[in-house]
């Protein structure tokens, strides 16, 4: 210890007194290998205090009167006139103070530690974990209770569900065709297509009403199915809304009309979305149906749907209609009152 080696010559006249009902004697006081050494006139050592067991009875007054820690009774006067031995102990004391262990403070970083891995758990873990139970406890019913009120919700901007008779008939036959489930059509959407929990695909009126076949249709309801394989659509939303709501959700079995509104904004907005390549070529060589329609209606020019208009499992053969020219015409009317 540096301060040890400063003060190693330092020795100073002082008033010992070994017990309560003894006498005080004149010693000399020197600093030693970390104690504080006490010797008679005749440089005998009388006893040794550890340095780091020094404490002051009177802080601040003079003559500084010092005892070891747990033990007034052995007291050690130093008169003002050894100011330097006083200072010395003092800044001796501070040392070994700075240099022990702070309860207080290893508390302190151990609550702060504590609070911080909750947080991290929080933030990090807590979501998916509950996501994942969610996803797990959630009955088909209640994905489908869902998707119907998230559905209703995009109605509130793409318009009311097209319900022609004959031609809700028909969809539900090209439904049917490509394993799809149920098919919702929308007068105005933003988008071309999309799947929401519960097994719905909507599309926009626009695939029937713009395209001479049904394969273009066929296509977008694919790409949904394909996508949907990938990505269960209820963990999509679960990603969005807000961790209250996912709390609401598998304690109630409801999720409030804001956060349902919020997310039908949300993925409005996102635009078009593309399935992995592999998979929807293996989905349309399934169901013996044309890629480059499909392909072509996401870009006329075919520049960037090149991949699916050359991995086309279906080019030069000839294949089934998806519906009937009839069922397809009722189709295109479903719209249409």
């Amino acid at each position: 210890m540096t301060a040890l080696k400063k003060y190693a010559r330092l020795e100073a006249t002082a008033l010992w007194r070994a017990g309560p009902d003894v006498q005080r004697r004149e010693v000399i006081v020197s600093i030693g290998d970390a104690t504080l050494v006490i010797s008679d006139l005749k440089d005998q050592a009388l006893t040794h205090w550890s340095l780091a067991a020094v404490d002051r009875a009177n802080p601040g007054t003079r003559p500084a009167i010092f005892h070891p820690d747990g033990d007034p009774s052995e007291t050690l006067e130093i008169s003002d006139a050894e100011a330097e031995m006083i200072d010395a102990i003092e800044t001796l004391r501070r040392v070994v103070e700075r240099g022990r262990p702070k309860p207080g403070r290893l508390r302190l970083v151990g609550v702060m530690t504590s609070m911080l891995l909750v947080v991290a758990l929080a933030v990090f873990w807590l979501p998916g974990a509950l996501q994942d139970h969610t996803l797990r406890v959630v009955p088909v019913v209640k994905r489908v209770s869902i998707g119907a009120a998230l559905l209703r919700q995009i109605e509130r901007v793409s318009g009311l569900t097209c319900t022609n008779p004959r031609g809700t008939v028909a969809l539900a036959k090209l439904g049917t065709r490509l394993s799809a489930g149920p098919l919702v059509v929308l007068p105005a959407m933003t988008r071309a297509s999309l799947h929401l929990p519960g097994g719905i695909i909507v599309l926009n009126k626009t695939l029937f009403e713009d395209y001479e076949s049904p394969d273009v249709a066929g296509g977008y309801i694919l790409s949904e199915l394909v996508q949907r394989t990938n990505s269960d659509p209820l963990r999509e939303m679960l990603a969005v809304i807000s961790l209250r709501e996912n709390f609401r959700l598998i304690t109630t079995g409801e999720v409030s009309d804001e956060a349902l509104e919020s997310y039908a904004e949300h993925i409005m907005s996102l635009g078009n979305q593309r399935a992995a390549l592999a998979p929807l070529i293996a989905r349309f060589a399934a169901e013996n149906l044309h890629s480059t329609p499909y392909a072509q209606a996401l870009d006329i020019t075919g520049e960037t749907t090149l991949d699916l208009i050359e991995g086309d499992p279906m080019a030069g053969k000839d294949t089934a209609p998806l519906i009937s020219d009839a069922d397809w015409l009722r189709v295109q009317n479903i719209c249409g009152g």
